[in-house]
C-alpha cells in the first residue's frame, strides 16, 4: 500500500507536459541544488520505477546531448531522476549518425521540446582538437573522426582569443554543434513549427554551474540560419 500511494503523484507526473521555458526553469533550478550541495534527487525511489513500469513508456522533459565525459553526468548536474532525461552522450557532442537518430528520435517519438547541447569545460575531446589545429596533425582511426568534426566547429576561433583558448574552443564547439542540429532532417521540422528549441549550454567544472550560450546575444541563431529566432525564457 506505501508503494501504491507513493507512486501516484509520480504516475500522473509521467504524463504531465511542459513548455521548452518550463523545462528550463525545471532545469536551472535542479542545477542550483547541484551546485550549492543541496540536491533532492527527484524521482528515484521505488515509486518512480514502478510508476515508469507501470507505464510501458517514457515521457521525458527534456532531449540532453551531452560529453561522454565521466564527469559530467546530465542526470546529477540537473539533479534529474529516472525518466526525467533523455540522454545522448558522445564525446565532443559530436553527432555522427547514430546520435543524430537518436536526437530525432527523442524529438519526434517522445515530444520533448527542449534540446539542450551541453558542452563542458576541460573537454579532452576539444583538446585533441586544439592540438591538431595547431600541430596540422588530425590523429587516425575513429578519435581521428572526433577530432575532424570538432575542427569545422573551432576553425574560426581566433588563435589570440583573450583568455582561456581552450575553453572558448569548447563554446564555441556547442554552440556549432546546436547550430547543426536545428538543420538536421526530423529536428529542423519541429524548430520551424515551434515545438522544439534547441539550446547550447556550458557547464563549468570548477564552478558545477551551468550557462545557457544561446542568452548571449552573440549565439542566438539570427534570421540567417532559416529557423525561427529562440529568445531565452522570462524566468523568475
Amino acid at each position: 500500500m506505501a508503494i501504491a500511494q507513493r507512486a501516484a503523484p509520480e504516475r500522473a507526473a509521467l504524463t504531465t507536459g511542459h513548455t521548452a521555458d518550463r523545462v528550463r526553469v525545471l532545469l536551472d533550478e535542479g542545477n542550483t541544488r547541484w551546485r550549492t550541495f543541496a540536491p533532492s534527487r527527484p524521482n528515484q525511489g521505488s515509486g518512480r520505477r514502478r510508476a515508469l513500469w507501470e507505464a510501458e513508456s517514457e515521457n521525458p522533459m527534456a532531449t540532453v546531448l551531452g560529453c561522454a565525459d565521466s564527469r559530467v553526468p546530465p542526470e546529477m548536474l540537473f539533479d534529474r531522476g529516472l525518466g526525467d532525461l533523455y540522454t545522448v552522450r558522445a564525446s565532443g557532442q559530436v553527432p555522427d549518425s547514430s546520435v543524430a537518430g537518436s536526437l530525432v528520435h527523442g524529438a519526434r517519438e517522445l515530444a520533448t521540446p527542449l534540446l539542450v547541447v551541453l558542452g563542458h569545460s576541460h573537454c579532452a575531446a576539444v583538446g585533441e582538437a586544439v592540438d591538431a589545429r595547431r600541430s596540422g596533425r588530425v590523429p587516425e582511426g575513429h578519435t581521428g573522426f572526433l577530432v575532424e568534426g570538432i575542427l569545422d566547429a573551432i576553425e574560426g576561433v581566433p588563435d589570440d582569443e583573450p583568455g582561456d583558448f581552450l575553453d572558448a574552443c569548447v563554446r564555441a564547439n556547442t554552440v556549432y554543434v546546436a547550430d547543426q542540429l536545428r538543420h538536421e532532417p526530423g529536428l529542423r521540422e519541429r524548430v520551424h513549427s515551434g515545438e522544439l528549441r534547441i539550446e547550447p549550454a556550458h557547464y563549468s567544472l570548477k564552478r558545477s554551474r551551468v550557462e545557457w550560450l544561446g542568452d548571449l546575444p552573440e549565439n542566438r541563431p539570427g534570421p540567417e540560419t532559416g529557423v525561427p529566432q529562440q529568445s531565452p525564457p522570462n524566468t523568475p
